[in-house]
């Protein structure tokens, strides 16, 4: 009994979803259809993504990247701003979870070298931004993203011009709390040098793959199917999500958070692009609203264990103003 809740507590939105779909084959019969309810482009596509970003990770460029630059700074707000435009860069191409497993516990560590663990908050609430900020440039930087682009068929340079205005209130959001952050001389002592095993390096790739994730999207799009096809919920979904996509997706993501809600909304609604923005809006806010918030906040928490309710109350204070901020861009373009 006790693996089963640890396995629910590490794989929580797996859990629920599985139970979900489980609980939706009693109103529609399995049957070879629930086939069709699997968007497998998606799931080809986040697996290559998936072998792409453990081969990167396994190689540690991102890091050596990142030390190189550490090693030319010599205050504290170049040592914040580094770490978590570190985290804005690298989502963009490693997807924003991984981003976040890779470089916050690196800041926990700089920043505890320079006896500056007073930071630690703002900067790990920050990189978390900026991960969710920075998974907007590309459809291929968060999961969410890379549902709505193979649902939709929205080319690259579309997406990214749907997002931009979005990225670039958030860059000013961010570039503004940098910017507060005192300049103060440090010196960070040389850290050790990374070493790349290459010993079995391809188990270790297939290894690192999130399979319970590729799992969690083929039980979401069950369920959605199941859903589509049983009158009353399908009748009901519609009524509420179709003409008001972005309100929806902000108000499932901070409730679901927003992977299961791009599945839900782009099952129900075509508009795509209204989807976009409500499910990237989304992230920011409560937690659970971005499954990279939950990652930060469980790195701090074993790393840092005396920050996380202070971490969690200016998380979500930040958060909420930037969402605030987004949604006020969105009603003045629109």
């Amino acid at each position: 009994m006790a693996k089963v809740i640890d396995f629910f507590k590490n794989e929580t939105v797996f859990s629920i979803s599985l139970i979900l779909a489980f609980i939706s084959c009693f109103f529609v019969q399995p049957n070879v259809n629930y086939l069709n309810y699997i968007n497998w482009d998606t799931i080809l596509l986040l697996f290559a993504i998936m072998i792409i970003v453990e081969i990167l990770k396994n190689l540690s460029i991102f890091e050596m990247v990142v030390r190189k630059l550490l090693s030319k700074i010599s205050n504290t707000r170049q040592l914040v701003l580094v770490l978590v435009f570190a985290c804005f860069l690298s989502s963009i191409f490693i997807t924003n979870d991984v981003s976040l497993i890779i470089f916050v516990p690196f800041a926990i560590l700089a920043l505890n070298k320079v006896g500056r663990l007073d930071l630690v908050i703002l900067t790990v609430s920050l990189q978390t931004i900026a991960a969710n900020v920075g998974c907007m440039v590309l459809p291929i930087g968060a999961p969410h993203n890379i549902v709505m682009f193979t649902v939709s068929n929205i080319p690259f340079e579309s997406f990214f011009l749907i997002l931009l205005p979005y990225i670039a209130a958030s860059l000013v959001f961010l570039a503004i709390l940098l910017f507060l952050i005192p300049r103060e001389s440090i010196y960070l002592p040389k850290m050790s040098e990374i070493t790349v095993d290459t010993k079995n390096f391809l188990k270790k790739v297939l290894c690192g793959v999130d399979y319970y994730l590729l799992l969690t999207f083929i039980t979401l799009f069950i369920l959605i199917g199941n859903l589509e096809n049983i009158s009353f919920f399908n009748s009901l979904f519609r009524q509420f999500i179709i003409g008001n996509e972005v309100l929806w997706g902000v108000i499932a993501s901070q409730v679901i958070s927003n992977v299961p809600a791009a599945i839900l909304l782009s099952g129900f609604s075509s508009n795509y692009e209204a989807i976009i923005v409500g499910i990237n809006i989304g992230g920011f806010g409560t937690l659970i609203a971005s499954m990279a918030n939950l990652i930060s906040y469980k790195i701090l928490a074993k790393e840092c264990g005396q920050f996380k309710t202070r971490y969690l109350l200016i998380f979500t204070v930040l958060n909420v103003i930037l969402l605030i901020i987004l949604s006020v861009t969105y009603f003045l373009l629109n």
